[in-house]
């Protein structure tokens, strides 16, 4: 196999033992069509080399990549579903495939898979992942990762040729299998099924593997420090994954503790959706009816995560120093919020005070208004500099009303990070890249109804300009 020297597989996972994970069988799909590969992801890792016919042997039939697991691994956890216990969860449609280091960084990162079978955990379900879901993933995770979010990258998606029966979307529907690579798979879901068996050697363990590979700077620390530092460090990247996906005006939608990994990464995108306007009820999955995880009460729930994983931690350190540890997620979630929303505007800081103002005055303007909000990002892009932009958007309206006046006041005491990104192509338009719920389904009906992709990659090369254009890539 043509890899390049950049590849350097680290099988990590498996030295935690049989407890944690049980070794599975993909699925034997009928067909293999590559709709999807993340060619610059690839290169991170060293995969890029691959042929098409290489790659879909590995991430279609999952032939193991060379030096890396022989079998795929189904990880076992448990977590809060909507804040109900459920102990019979675990990767019931995926599995681990592979480890390896990242190129640049040196980070231990994960392929993972979405759609690929039946496991143990599989329950009643088919394993299997509509092409329509594999597409929404896909397209999340880009344009997060377009506005700065922290995010598990879709790396594969092959068409399986099967169909499928589902209630949620016209039946039957394509099939696909998802390969993502990402920074850890171990959740607070894991920990919490060691807590359930009240399996303390295993608890200790899974703790040291975890410093051992993501945060190894708490290596030296010892006893309850060691413990808390840990709580801490992962509510500081939980939350700095929460303020960023508001100032994405990103929902989720489905914050169960399962679903937040321990390096705080954003991933598994089910029923996702960006918010219009400024609303903190906006709700993504139609089955949360009570809207517990809408767009303004993420933070909370994320917060209510963290907490389960420190009860999980106190046969190690006391309730007093993991309830400080997790206090750790409030400042981070403010100052991270204020870097954020600076960040996305293309402004530097000016100071905590003025960032403090600054991020108010537009959370305030964008609730009261109920302005568009991303395009309200686009069009003051680098601050007064964009006056002129902004005064030719379709926009324009909302920036003549009185309660805009305190956010342009704030614009003056804040630099324009760079101002050639101006000269982007991509802010020549007068309106932003985004993935509202309509063009979302906008993209996927020529997909379904004619095989018609193209919608699909102008978006990506959208996405793409954004990234280009405000420094992502």
């Amino acid at each position: 196999m043509p890899v390049s020297p950049d590849y350097h597989p680290d099988v990590k996972h498996s030295t935690l033992g049989e407890n944690f994970f049980d070794p599975v069988d993909p699925a034997v799909f009928p067909k293999h069509v590559l709709r999807y590969r993340n060619q610059r992801a690839a290169a991170t890792v060293g995969l890029d080399p691959l042929n098409d016919a290489e790659w879909i042997a590995h991430f279609g039939a999952f032939q193991p990549l060379p030096g890396n697991l022989p079998r795929p691994l189904a990880l076992r956890y448990h977590g809060h579903q909507f804040r109900a216990y459920n102990p019979h969860l675990g990767d019931g449609r995926g599995f681990l495939f592979a480890q390896m280091r990242e190129r640049e960084a040196g980070r231990l990162l994960d392929l993972g898979t979405k759609g690929s079978g039946q496991t143990p955990w599989s329950r009643s379900g088919d394993g299997r992942l509509t092409l329509k879901g594999a597409v929404r993933e896909i397209l999340a995770a880009e344009l997060l990762e377009a506005q700065g979010v922290s995010t598990s990258r879709a790396f594969s998606v092959i068409e399986t040729g099967e169909q499928l029966a589902r209630h949620d979307e016209p039946s039957p529907t394509r099939s696909a299998v998802l390969v993502r690579l990402n920074h850890s798979n171990i959740r607070i879901g894991t920990f919490q099924r060691l807590a359930f068996l009240k399996d303390e050697e295993s608890i200790h363990k899974l703790v040291n593997y975890t410093i051992e590979n993501y945060y190894p700077a708490l290596s030296a620390l010892e006893g309850s420090k060691r413990i808390s530092a840990f709580v801490s460090e992962v509510s500081r990247a939980v939350a700095l994954t929460g303020s960023r996906w508001l100032a994405a005006g990103f929902v989720h939608g489905v914050l169960n503790s399962d679903n937040i990994n321990i390096t705080g990464e954003s991933f598994d995108y089910g029923p996702w959706r960006f918010s219009p306007v400024m609303d903190p009820m906006f709700t993504a999955a139609y089955f949360d009816q009570t809207s517990l995880y809408a767009f303004g009460r993420q933070p909370g729930a994320l917060k209510w995560n963290l907490a389960r994983l420190a009860e999980c931690l106190l046969p190690f350190a006391s309730e007093s120093e993991l309830t400080e540890s997790i206090d750790t997620f409030d400042g981070v979630l403010q100052g991270e919020f204020r870097a954020s929303i600076l960040r996305r505007l293309g402004l530097r800081p000016a100071g905590a005070d003025a960032d403090r103002i600054t991020s108010y005055a537009l959370w305030t303007f964008l609730g009261e208004s109920r302005a568009p909000f991303e395009q309200v990002f686009f069009d003051w892009h680098g601050g007064l500099l964009s006056e002129r932009r902004a005064a030719a958007s379709p926009a324009a309206s909302f920036y003549a009303r009185e309660d805009f006046a305190p956010l342009r006041a704030a614009f003056a005491v804040h630099a324009p990070v760079a101002v050639q990104a101006l000269e982007h192509p991509y802010f020549a338009g007068e309106t932003p890249c985004t993935l509202l719920i309509d063009e979302v389904e906008a993209l996927w009906a020529p997909v379904a109804e004619s095989d018609d992709w193209s919608l699909f990659h102008a978006k990506l090369a959208q996405i793409d300009a954004l990234a280009q254009a405000t420094g992502q890539r």
